[in-house]
């Protein structure tokens, strides 16, 4: 009988242990989730302060008025501006690599057909997001930020232009091609993006034309007449 006691108790003791350690773990949980949403809140609000302003005129106590928070909030969660700015071109490259992968490494998709995501990436991104491509462009076009630039947005733009190479040979081979200078078409394509978004940032009203899809289109079919039709 006092061995039974003994046992209830002791497992009493283990379960009220699981609740106690449980009940710790949920505060844990909404003080994690409650940083993370005040930092997406920061790096929302740097965009916008970017996109509408350039870089010049951000500081961390512009944006903690923007976003309605404390300086010292700011400061908490990021040190430093650069680290701020390393943050949000971090979460912009993420956002475009996830756009690409659904687009483009879907599985089952012909090569043709991922290329065609490749195109459509760049042109649904940008119509998208407008804010998000002028940030790109302010990043890749000013001295002091251009070396975060290359450090994280440099290499993902390297990686893709070498992915739709592969694609661009893998079509050639099979669709039996020849002659075609894949290198200057891979950068072709590179070329017509990037210059799409910086006209884009200069003419915002542009960005509803078909002028980049229709151009990238025209050069794979040139290359490849068999494997991609000429937009209308």
């Amino acid at each position: 009988m006092a061995q039974r006691k003994a046992g209830a108790e002791k497992r009493g003791s283990v379960a009220t242990k699981g609740r106690a350690s449980a009940n710790d773990a949920a505060p844990r949980d909404r003080r994690r989730e409650r940083g993370e949403a005040s930092v997406q809140r920061i790096i929302d609000a740097t965009i916008e302060l970017i996109a509408e302003e350039g870089l010049a005129s951000v500081t961390m106590q512009r944006i903690a008025e923007h976003v309605g928070s404390s300086n010292a909030l700011v400061v908490f969660h990021f040190r430093s501006k650069e680290n701020l700015f390393r943050a949000v071109l971090q979460y912009l490259s993420d956002q475009y690599d996830e756009l690409w992968a659904t687009l483009v490494r879907a599985p089952g998709l012909s090569p043709v057909e991922r290329l065609l995501g490749a195109v459509d990436c760049a042109q649904r991104f940008a119509r998208q997001h407008p804010q998000w491509v002028s940030v790109f462009v302010v990043f890749s076009s000013d001295r002091k930020s251009m070396q975060i630039y290359n450090e994280i947005g440099l290499p993902s733009d390297l990686a893709y232009t070498a992915e739709a190479r592969e694609l661009l040979t893998e079509i050639a081979r099979s669709g039996g091609y020849t002659g075609v200078d894949l290198d200057t078409l891979s950068e072709s394509l590179n070329y017509l993006v990037h210059g799409a978004w910086y006209w884009d940032h200069l003419n915002p009203p542009g960005r509803e034309s078909n002028v980049l899809r229709k151009t990238m289109l025209l050069l794979l079919h040139q290359a490849f007449p068999r494997h991609f039709e000429l937009m209308r």
